[in-house]
């Protein structure tokens, strides 16, 4: 797709469910080729939180607050100008102010944001969409209508997804198996929808995990671990343990339980990649991603089951548990759809794929000059072995070279401590 290898600084947020995703993309354009520069947010998180711990009235809070993403942001616009990335890629939630987006504009640089969120919950999209060159979401419509209303030209959807290096199947120890096994679980956030819905699963072998359940005795003796929050890598242990894992998307409304909403949340891909069994309510966008099965309508193809009500998920449940053939079949058939068509090197394809075909002459044409070119006839002899021992042709240009001694571990050679030395000095000079 390209003719060389983009550098990408992708902003990560301080915190949130936006996080881990922007480490698998990350790992994702690495797969690609691609060279990604990441700017650490979450490294200032205890800066923030002492922040919002001070006892000052909230208009001060929130003129600190500003600030503190406008710091940030020029942190974020100091990497980009010491990278000059062919592309600043944003999550959800990343610290960046208005003032930097108008910069990259300024600069050519094409900004782009995946707002990997509900947009009736988080509305801040309203005011930071207009000002990305592309803006990628998990909803369509109305949600694409309501980007084109503030101006907002280059909006695409862009389904959630699972890294399925690490979102596998996990080896438990006998203690874990102990710890962690159960008919029926769930891993999540709280929401009101699943504090009211769970209230009628409590006759199963079920076990809750995850952080927001405070204050709901009846729940409470099913809560795991007192309601820590579970790292992504306890989560694969979870996962990995249970018959069936429950997955009811999250919504703030108690009045109806099953939203039947559009976007589908990340915990549907990798407990797939996972090859783990799950029952998630039916979803809008659902079936352009998965073959879903029912009770109602039984799928020998089938990968998700799915269910549209409370009565149903009762049926389905009993259903399962009864037949752990086919929740093996079920689960092995999703693992295969994800590793065809739902990893992050899909998604990420995809995104580069949409922003060069939508902006001319992107990415910039430059000077490759040929790593031999740099040499003299005295040092190529020498310097050949070393271009063999990092696995790369005499031929190649120099900044390969540099970013493969970059990666490298280990002691550096005095041929490899020269040429850092140069790469720095071609990057002041310059």
């Amino acid at each position: 797709m390209f003719d060389r290898p983009l550098k990408i600084v992708l902003v990560l947020p301080l915190y949130g469910g936006s996080l881990p995703i922007g480490y698998y993309c990350a790992d994702a354009l690495r797969k690609l080729g691609h060279e990604v520069e990441i700017f650490q947010a979450p490294e200032f998180l205890n800066a923030h939180t002492a922040l919002r711990q001070m006892n000052i009235n909230q208009d001060k809070l929130g003129q600190l607050e500003q600030s503190f993403v406008q710091l940030l942001s020029q942190a974020v616009y100091a990497l980009v100008e010491e990278t000059q990335p062919d592309l600043v890629l944003a999550m959800a939630q990343a610290p960046i102010s208005k003032i930097l987006l108008k910069k990259l504009k300024q600069d050519n640089i094409p900004s782009a944001m995946w707002f990997v969120e509900d947009y009736q919950v988080f509305p801040y999209w309203q005011f930071f969409a207009p000002l990305y060159d592309y803006f990628f979401i998990i909803q369509k419509e109305p949600f694409l209508s309501k980007l084109k209303e503030i101006n907002v030209q280059n909006a695409y959807y862009l389904p959630m997804a699972a890294d399925i290096n690490f979102h596998k199947k996990q080896t438990l120890t006998p203690e874990e198996e102990r710890f962690y096994k159960a008919d029926l679980a769930f891993m999540g956030a709280g929401y009101p929808n699943r504090r009211v819905a769970f209230r009628a699963l409590l006759k199963y072998n079920f076990k809750i995990w995850g952080s927001d359940w405070q204050g709901d005795e009846l729940l409470a003796k099913y809560l795991q671990k007192n309601g820590e929050r579970i790292s992504p890598e306890e989560s694969l242990k979870i996962y990995s343990a249970t018959k069936i894992n429950l997955n009811l998307h999250s919504s703030i409304h108690t009045n109806t339980l099953i939203s039947h909403g559009d976007f589908v949340n990340p915990r549907t891909f990798e407990l797939a990649s996972l090859n783990a069994f799950q029952l998630v309510d039916k979803r809008l966008l659902m079936d352009e991603h998965f073959i879903c099965t029912s009770l109602d309508n039984p799928r020998e193809d089938a990968e998700l089951a799915t269910f549209n009500s409370m009565e149903e998920l009762q049926e389905n449940i009993l259903f399962y548990l009864n037949n752990p053939e086919l929740r093996n079949k079920i689960a092995e058939n999703a693992r295969k759809r994800v590793e065809k068509e739902h990893t992050y090197v899909h998604r990420m394809q995809t995104l580069l794929s949409i922003i060069k075909n939508h902006t001319p002459n992107w990415p910039k044409q430059i000077q490759v000059n040929k790593f031999s070119d740099t040499l003299s006839s005295e040092t190529q002899a020498e310097l050949q072995d070393l271009l063999h021992k990092l696995d790369l042709k005499l031929d190649c240009d120099f900044e390969t070279v540099i970013t493969r001694l970059r990666q490298k571990s280990g002691e550096l050679s005095a041929s490899e401590t020269a040429l850092l030395f140069l790469s720095e000095w071609k990057k002041f000079y310059s």
